[in-house]
């Protein structure tokens, strides 16, 4: 089951989602991380491999059905040293489910460029534990049931802030992820590793997704480390800070909209 993908291809170039691709809010709709592959699939594709994705900005204007998604994009610019996007993924009905904008630029050869000095999370001292993103909401098969999760030393399962390791299914059935395909369905989980509340108490799903990459994640496990902000006047922020083995690759930024639990 680990090696189930998110979507298969059907004949007509639709998008049809895996049970891995289902999202926790509903059974019948996908999470938005499988979902923003399918936007970087596209834009890659379109730009071609002399560029790097350095920024993919969404907005989710509406749930994204699993019974079929057509994902379209434009390059709207594509210059010696950056190109842009316009990416859009509608429903069955040609309804509108999301849209963005994508930054590329071109990669340099520039060894001994100096960097700022951070932590690296240590991987190998991390430990095996339960998903913080399973449905409380339905109990049909979702996207925390296909995933593995691996804490660092002294941070537990609960609400607030922290940072956790995640692997992931393949995005396509049959084809091999580029490294930014393979981080996107952590970068949708900010709100959902730390938030401040649990699914049965509140409503914290998010209206938008902005990544920026610094540098190509390498490998199977990407770690997120994550803070949700909550205010009183219904709207949330999430941002992660996202890693594999070697330091940190990029950031996640979420809009969040509060909501209470019927």
């Amino acid at each position: 089951m680990a090696d189930l993908a998110y979507f298969r291809v059907a004949e007509d170039g639709a998008f049809l989602g895996n049970d891995p691709a289902r999202g926790p809010w509903s059974p019948d709709y996908c999470h938005a991380g499988p979902v923003t592959g399918l936007a970087v699939r596209a834009c890659e594709a379109a730009v071609g491999e002399g560029k790097m994705l350095t920024r993919l900005t969404l907005d989710i204007l509406r749930p994204c059905p699993l019974t079929g998604l057509y994902v379209t994009c434009e390059v709207t610019r594509n210059s010696r040293t950056l190109a842009t996007t316009r990416v859009e993924i509608l429903d069955g009905a040609g309804t509108l489910c999301v849209s963005g904008s994508s930054m590329h630029l071109v990669r340099k050869d520039m060894p001994g460029v100096p960097t700022a000095p951070v932590e690296v999370l240590d991987f190998e001292a991390a430990t095996l534990g339960a998903a913080p993103l399973r449905s409380m909401v339905h109990d049909q098969p979702a996207f925390a049931d296909f995933i593995e999760v691996a804490y660092p030393p002294g941070v537990e399962f609960g609400p607030g802030p922290k940072a956790l390791w995640m692997k992931t299914p393949p995005l396509v059935e049959g084809e091999e992820d580029s490294p930014i395909q393979s981080i996107c369905a952590l970068a949708d989980c900010g709100n959902g590793i730390s938030w401040n509340a649990t699914q049965r108490e509140l409503g914290f799903m998010n209206t938008d997704l902005t990544l920026q990459i610094h540098r190509e994640p390498v490998g199977d496990w990407h770690a997120a480390d994550a803070v949700s902000h909550w205010q009183e006047n219904g709207v949330g922020m999430s941002q992660a800070v996202l890693h594999d083995v070697h330091g940190p690759v990029g950031m996640a930024l979420q809009t969040l909209v509060l909501h209470p639990v019927k």
